[in-house]
């Protein structure tokens, strides 16, 4: 009898479990997939998010894309650029304005300092060839890119002017801007010194014109009658070499013949020979002075075999002159004594 009551309660248990787990199937589908979908519908959809706008600069913002922009304007640094466009409110015309007028500041401020060292460019057309010395202050801005392109801008320039005249070569147009202009701009982008020193021309209708530029340093133009350009090349080139002062006899003036004569003649008079002896080894010694000091006379470098003078006659060629200029002469230059910097230095931290 016990054993069919555990039975009994065992078999109703089970019937309960059974219950319960038909009255949740029963819960399950009366919550359906399509009501839940409907009330899904119900509600409203999200907003998908706004696409982010691209930040432009307003009034007064700077971006690196206008920094760049006007550094490729107007060559200056990016911290220049970037100073001139916050100081001008974003306002790129004006930055470009700000710079020009702070290279002009620049420039003043340089130039007091020596410029000796630069180099020498030479430009040529229709018969005319010119020479421009540029300065700057060192030998390493003098080799720049800048600088270079510099030098034959303003040697081109060079050519419509007339009369050597530096300050109506400062105010001829190169590139949109005047020479001067634009030097005061590369003084604000190099941060040197930079000075358009003198330009000399040479050459006409009737003549014929060559020239040969040593090392940048040194530039020379001959000028001659008949003869290629080819020719009157060959003979710059002797005369950057040898440096002869004149180029014919006739140029020597006659206070340096009658200087040179006097000496001669004081020479001669010390070794007791006679009056008539003596001005004729005075005359012999005035010749081989003027060989000596006068381009035609020199013995030609290139071959050694003959004399320049004779070198333009087999080439049907007559001497007009030359013009031989080097950088930075004349030009003091400050000397650095290491010794009394250092002395000075320790003077100071006594």
């Amino acid at each position: 009898k016990a054993q069919k009551q555990r039975i009994e309660k065992k078999a109703a248990k089970k019937a309960e479990r059974v219950a319960a787990i038909a009255e949740n199937l029963k819960k399950i589908k009366n919550s359906s997939p399509c009501k839940t979908e409907e009330k899904a519908s119900e509600a409203p959809a999200a907003e998908a998010p706004a696409p982010v706008a691209e930040e432009k600069p307003t009034g007064g913002e700077v971006s690196v894309s206008m920094i760049k922009e006007l550094r490729e304007a107007t060559g200056a640094g990016m911290m220049d650029c970037k100073k001139a466009l916050i100081e001008n409110g974003g306002d790129a015309e004006a930055a470009s304005e700000y710079l020009r007028k702070k290279g002009l500041a620049q420039a003043d401020k340089k130039a007091a300092r020596v410029a000796a060292e630069g180099r020498i460019s030479v430009a040529s057309k229709d018969g005319k060839a010119v020479m421009v010395e540029i300065n700057c202050e060192t030998d390493f801005v003098a080799k720049d890119g800048s600088f270079l392109s510099f030098g034959d801008s303003v040697a081109n320039a060079a050519l419509d002017v007339g009369n050597e005249d530096t300050d109506a070569l400062a105010s001829t147009d190169i590139d949109g801007s005047t020479v001067e202009e634009t030097r005061q701009a590369l003084v604000s982008k190099i941060g040197e010194n930079i000075q358009v020193r003198r330009f000399v021309g040479r050459g006409g209708s009737d003549s014929t014109v060559g020239s040969y530029v040593h090392m940048n340093r040194i530039g020379v133009l001959v000028e001659i009658e008949g003869g290629s350009t080819g020719l009157a090349e060959d003979i710059a080139m002797h005369v950057a070499a040898m440096n002869p002062p004149f180029a014919v006899p006739d140029e020597v003036p006659g206070d340096v013949l009658e200087k040179e004569r006097n000496i001669l003649k004081a020479q001669a008079l010390e070794s007791g020979k006679p009056a008539e002896i003596v001005d004729k080894m005075v005359e012999g010694r005035i010749r081989k002075y003027l060989e000596e000091i006068c381009l035609v006379s020199q013995t030609y470098v290139k071959t050694n075999d003959k004399t320049v003078g004779k070198l333009l006659e087999e080439n049907g060629a007559k001497m007009v002159g030359f013009t031989r200029i080097e950088v930075g002469e004349g030009i003091e230059k400050k000397e650095d004594n290491f010794a009394e910097e250092v002395a000075a230095m320790a003077a100071g931290k006594a």
